[in-house]
């Protein structure tokens, strides 16, 4: 029998080799972030935050602050009658008819023709012919044509004006929104990027230096942690009396606390290791043994914090907001829509549920983005 199997000549070099495609720690770290699909859905929703935020208040033909009373809580979802012409009639809750056109356009208000108060009937007047009267003193109210028929209700029609309906004072809640995401994603990255330089900053120092140095740093520290963060912007928006301006500088003297922390574990966990000792020999400064070589090689625990302290700012943003002591009005912001929408809850939910929705759907983006790095920047876990 012939042999079937014959032995293939390998050098050493060829059977040591790993046949496996080359990365950098940069391609690494993003090979194993995209394997995790919550972290990549976070990427996803984060950017599609941000682009909305940015982008989106330059495609809408309104203004975070322009009213139309005339137009207020208006749905996005109108249940409509149907009227003369193909054009069909929406009641708001303040009783004023609203002419809808084919496709869900708000086209005018109806102006009131003549008022009974007697059998509790208001007409409207559509044209110089016809006429629709509102009958209240049934509830719920009912439609009537020129002659006294009952209009029944027709179909249901999206606000094709405004796509996601109006507040109390008519103002679009889409663009409200927009401008609400890009005051939240601001006050948020400055305050990430202030917080990550006074910590890395702060946290190295009082790491590396150690001793009573890093003791007297420590307990500053703690003083400014057990002061209440909601003090603090009090205090503040007294001295500045501006609404924005004074979260940011609230969250940016606050926030690095825990950076700092972060900071100062990895570099104690590092400056004992051979490369710093090698750089102390060699007669490396302070500065540059810090910023070259401890700050880098703790660069991931870093940006896991950084990720993490993007959502917490924006809540804290929102929830200032929502109290009263944030963004001052006019201006559109997650947390004053919440608090103008506490009132309406029951009759107008949607008020309140979008712009929750919005605080939440980036503040589970960024989470998945912090838990995604966390994996993909641990060595340990690396295969």
């Amino acid at each position: 029998m012939n042999n079937r199997w014959e032995r293939v000549s390998l050098s050493q070099e060829e059977s040591e080799r790993i046949f496996r495609k080359a990365r950098s720690f940069a391609g690494d770290v993003w090979f194993r972030f995209r394997r995790k699909p919550t972290a990549l859905l976070g990427l996803i929703l984060a950017l599609l935050m941000v682009l909305f935020g940015l982008i989106g208040p330059f495609m809408t033909p309104y203004n975070y602050s322009q009213q139309e009373t005339k137009l207020a809580n208006i749905p996005p979802l109108m249940t409509v009658y149907p009227g003369p012409d193909d054009s069909y009639f929406f009641v708001t809750e303040a009783l004023k008819v609203i002419e809808v056109d084919p496709e869900g356009h708000l086209v005018r208000q109806l102006r009131k023709k003549e008022d009974d108060a007697k059998h509790k009937q208001t007409s409207f007047k559509y044209d110089d012919d016809t006429s629709v009267v509102l009958d209240y003193s049934i509830k719920p109210y009912v439609m009537l044509d020129e002659y006294g028929q009952r209009i029944e209700q027709g179909v249901r029609k999206w606000n094709a004006s405004h796509l996601l309906g109006t507040d109390h004072l008519g103002r679009d809640i889409l663009t409200r929104l927009m401008y609400g995401a890009r005051i939240s994603l601001m006050v948020a990255f400055i305050a990430a990027t202030v917080n990550m330089l006074i910590g890395i900053l702060y946290g190295g120092v009082s790491g590396y230096l150690g001793g009573r140095t890093d003791a007297i740093m420590m307990r500053v520290v703690d003083i400014i942690a057990t002061i209440p963060l909601t003090l603090y912007v009090i205090l503040i928006k007294v001295c500045l009396d501006d609404g924005l301006i004074s979260i940011i500088v609230a969250l940016s003297s606050v926030y690095w606390v825990d950076m700092a922390r972060v900071v100062r574990g990895q570099v104690l966990s590092l400056k004992n290791q051979e490369f710093v000792l090698a750089a102390r020999t060699i007669g490396s400064s302070t500065k540059n043994i810090l910023l070259r070589h401890l700050i880098p090689n703790a660069m991931g625990p870093i940006l896991v914090t950084v990720t993490m302290l993007i959502p917490s700012a924006i809540f804290m943003e929102a929830f200032m907001s929502f109290i009263g002591i944030g963004i001052a009005p006019p201006m559109a912001s997650l947390g004053t829509m919440c608090n103008d929408a506490t009132e309406a809850l029951r009759t107008n939910p949607y008020q309140l549920f979008l712009p929750a929705i919005a605080i939440c759907i980036i503040m589970f983006a960024f989470n998945f983005i912090g838990d995604g790095l966390r994996d993909a920047l641990d060595p340990k876990l690396k295969k």
